[in-house]
Order: structure tokens, then sequence, then C-alpha cells
């Protein structure tokens, strides 16, 4: 019997420089962004509405960033986290061009860094992917960083390189969209008056909603994004893991946290950049997710007087209500309900 089955790459697979082209192109359709809304809830009006979209500037109502993202980092699992362990880290992203119902997304991803575990029978892979649209236009790169299962412990291991990772992404870096004038934003047809003038640095939020997490919605979640860690899906191996049932995927909690946080964000109507982020704990099934965000830096945008910039961190809790903020304590470690602690840049409307 001849083996045609991809089994996926080990950690001894990668090499630093090597470029890996992700199957398959995914064109995104109106059908996807139904489905996203019909998961998560979102609100935010911009994604909602082609009429409220365009009346600020956009050719109809773009995709919600954090779908895009999810699609073309789906389009990486196969080649890089199929015998992932663990997915740790976010750094560096940034969002381009818009993507519209119709765009075709696809993939490619770059190693930037390999360090094998103590252990021997891990190591943890750095890699820089980026998603272009139909034309060639990026619409999104980052870098993520996962620990991935040696094939065998004895493999010798490459010399380890960890990249230098900078901070958050600049202001004067961050993509606005072409053509967008946010002077007729509508805050009434939004759902509130809060603009970025009324935010300040060290201002938290409670969102207070919460979302119950059900087996089959994080699946069809993950399904969705094309993302086939196997680890989502096959209960009939899971249940001999570490932790006996299938780990919900990390942008699922992503995705709930952004909708909540509508709640007291609701004109950061577009995410232009992932400056960092770390799954803290794993999430089931059956869980509560929470959340609550913390303003971190306020910028104005170079010849902007129309929108700023927010730098956020939200952290989602599970069975955990955020009224007492819950993040690290003292001794430098997490709150044992936090499973997300995610820092990104979002654009919002200024008062004129």
């Amino acid at each position: 019997m001849t083996n045609k089955n991809d089994l996926g790459n080990f950690f001894e697979d990668f090499s630093l420089g090597q470029e890996l082209i992700h199957a398959t192109p995914r064109t995104v359709t109106k059908g996807d962004v139904s489905l996203y809304t019909a998961l998560y809830g979102v609100r935010f009006p911009v994604q909602s509405s082609d009429a409220f979209a365009r009346e600020v500037g956009f050719q109809q109502a773009p995709v919600d960033d954090l779908l895009t993202f999810h699609i073309v980092f789906g389009k990486t699992v196969p080649d890089i986290s199929l015998n992932a362990i663990a997915n740790l880290g976010y750094a560096q992203g940034r969002f381009w061009a818009p993507v519209y119902p119709g765009d075709t997304l696809s993939t490619t991803s770059t190693v930037v860094g390999l360090k094998e575990n103590s252990d021997r029978k891990t190591g943890v892979v750095y890699v820089r992917s980026v998603g272009v649209n139909q034309r060639g236009e990026m619409v999104l790169d980052y870098v993520r960083w996962v620990m991935v299962r040696k094939r065998d412990p004895a493999n010798p291991a490459p010399e380890p390189v960890v990249p230098e990772l900078p901070g958050p992404i600049d202001t004067e870096a961050l993509v606005v969209p072409d053509g967008i004038d946010m002077r007729r934003y509508d805050t009434s047809l939004a759902g509130s008056r809060h603009l970025w003038d009324d935010y300040a640095p060290g201002e938290k939020i409670d969102h207070r909603d919460a979302m119950t997490m059900e087996e089959a919605e994080h699946m069809m979640a993950t399904r969705l994004y094309q993302n086939t860690a196997r680890v989502h899906f096959n209960q009939h191996v899971e249940k001999n893991g570490r932790f006996g049932r299938r780990i919900v995927y990390g942008g699922h909690i992503i995705s709930l946290a952004r909708a909540l946080s509508f709640n007291g964000l609701a004109n950061a109507f577009k995410v232009a950049a992932i400056n960092g982020g770390r799954h803290v704990a794993p999430a089931f099934a059956g869980d509560t997710i929470y959340c609550w965000t913390e303003v971190l830096e306020k910028s104005e945008l170079p010849d902007r007087t129309d929108l700023g910039a927010l730098r956020v961190r939200t952290l989602a809790t599970k069975d955990q209500a955020c009224s007492d903020f819950p993040a690290k304590g003292d001794d430098g470690k997490y709150h044992p309900a936090v499973v997300l602690d995610f820092d990104y840049t979002v654009l919002m409307p200024r008062r004129a």
C-alpha cells in the first residue's frame, strides 16, 4: 500500500530562511461574512452595512479584519502547525488593503527563527506570514511562533536562532485605507457617542457581556478558516491527550473578545495592527468568555484630523467576570481565569 497522506512538518523539517507557499487560495464570500457574524455576533457598523461603509469612503462593507486574519492564518496550518502542541504568540501584525467579498486570499510564510526545547521532543518555530489578494496586494503580514513536535527526539537540531521582535507598530506605519473620511461617521447609527477624544491611556473598560462557547460552534468556526489542526476536531485522539478533550482554536477566543469589546469600544471600527498576543491557557467548549480592555496609548495620525489610533490590550477570561480586571499578579503570573492577552491597535473617529 502506498502512502499519499500529508503528515505535516515536524520541527526538524524546518530550516532558517525556508519559504513555504501554502495551499489553497480562498475566495471570500458574503456567505463567509454572514457565518462569521452568526458565530460571534459582531456589530461594528462599517463591517455590517454597505451603506454605512460607503458613506465613510469604503467601496462596500469590508470583511472583518479578524476574518481576514483567520483565513490567512488557516492557510498556514497544514505546513506549520499540523504537528503543533501550542500556538504561542503573535507580533508585528499589520493590516494593509481592505478585503471585500469576492477577493481571493493566499498566503506564504518564511521561517525566521528556530529553537529546540530542552526536552528535545519539541521546538519553537518562528514564521513571518504574508497574505495577499488576487491582485498581489498585501492584506496582512504578521509573525507568530509555535511549539512543534519533533519526529524523533534523537534527530539533531539546528543552531538556535530567536528573531528580535520589535515593539508595537509605530503610528506612522499604520495603514489607513485610501479614501475614507470619518467626518461622515454617524455615531447614532454606530450605537455609541464615545469617540477617540473620550479615551485616555490607563483607562480600563469592563465589557460586561459574555458568551459561552459551544462545541459545534468552535469547530464550525475553525472549519470556516480551513484550519486543519487535529487538536480542535478529533475527540477520538484527544481523549488520550493532555486535556482529554478538544481545544478551542485560540483565534476563536480573539474574535469573541473583539465582538464582546463592542460594548465600550463600539467606534473602534478597524483593527490596524496586532502588536503582540499570547494564548495564556487553553479553553474548551462550555467555557464562558468575558473580557476587559486597557487603553495603552493614544496617538494622532499624520495629516489626519478625522480619526486617531488607540493601542489597547484586551484580556479574555473563562468563567470569570471582569469587574475587577483580572490580569497578572505581583508574582508575574496570570490570574488562573485568563486565557488571552492581546495587544492591538484600532482606528477610531475623532470629533470635528
